[in-house]
C-alpha cells in the first residue's frame, strides 16, 4: 500500500516509529529473523497503552523482525514485550522462521486503536496490549504485562467462557484435525519452541485459545 493510501491515525503511528507499513520491505536474502530491539514512548503505544496498566512504557521493548507470509516471501514485522520479553520471543519466532511458518501479519496493538477484535478480525500477530480479557470483562488479559503473544488468530481460533469464537471468520478452523498453513498443533515448530522457553500454550485450555502463549501460562 503506498503512503498516501495509508490512513491518518496508521500515518501517524509511522511518523511516531511504531507502525509497520503494510507491505513492509525485508531482505531479499535474510539471515534469520534479523531482531531490532529498541524502546518505545507512551506516544507510539496510542490506545494500546492508559493510566493504571501493569507495566509502564519504559518497561516495554520494539522488536522489528522477519518473518515469512503466506505469500512464500519474507515480510518485515513489528511487535510490542516487556523488556525481559524480548530474549524468549526472538528465539521463537527465529525458530517459526527456520520453519518457514507463515505469519500473516505483525503489527502493534496500538495500529487497530488497543482493540482485541480488530487485530484478530485482521488476523494479526502481537504481543503487549493493556486490555481486559476478551469475552471476560473485567478481568485483565495477559497481554497487559507484556509477556504473552497471539499468533494468526484466523487460523488459530480463540473460544471464550461463554463458547463465542474470535474471531468470528475462525470457526472453520475449529477443527484442529486440519491441516493448513499457519495453523499451531501440539508439537509442532511453533509449539515446541514456545515450550523451550517455557511458555505455555492456550490451546490446552477447556475453552480453548489457540493462538494464545505466554510465559506463565495464564
Amino acid at each position: 500500500m503506498p503512503f498516501t493510501a495509508l490512513t491518518a491515525s496508521a500515518a501517524a503511528l509511522l511518523a511516531l516509529g511504531l507502525a509497520t507499513p503494510a507491505a513492509a520491505a525485508a531482505d531479499p536474502d535474510p539471515d534469520g529473523v534479523e531482531a531490532k530491539v529498541s524502546r518505545v514512548t507512551a506516544a507510539q503505544l496510542g490506545a494500546s497503552h492508559h493510566d493504571g496498566c501493569p507495566v509502564p512504557p519504559d518497561r516495554l521493548r520494539k522488536i522489528e523482525m522477519n518473518h515469512w507470509g503466506f505469500d512464500g516471501k519474507v515480510h518485515r514485522g513489528t511487535m510490542v514485550v516487556r523488556d525481559d520479553m524480548v530474549k524468549p520471543v526472538t528465539a521463537v519466532f527465529e525458530a517459526a522462521f527456520d520453519a518457514r511458518f507463515p505469519i500473516r501479519k505483525m503489527r502493534p496493538a496500538s495500529e487497530y486503536g488497543g482493540s482485541d477484535e480488530k487485530a484478530m478480525a485482521d488476523d494479526n500477530t502481537s504481543a503487549f496490549n493493556c486490555r481486559q480479557v476478551t469475552g471476560v470483562p473485567g478481568r485483565m488479559s495477559q497481554h497487559s504485562y507484556g509477556n504473552a503473544v497471539d499468533i494468526n488468530p484466523l487460523e488459530n481460533p480463540y473460544v471464550d467462557a461463554n463458547g463465542v469464537i474470535h474471531p468470528p471468520a475462525s470457526r472453520g478452523y475449529l477443527d484442529r484435525g486440519q491441516d493448513k498453513p499457519g495453523m499451531i498443533k501440539y508439537g509442532d515448530a511453533v509449539w515446541s519452541a514456545m515450550r523451550a522457553q517455557g511458555w505455555l500454550w492456550g490451546g490446552r485450555w477447556h475453552h480453548p485459545d489457540y493462538q494464545h502463549f505466554s510465559s506463565n501460562g495464564g
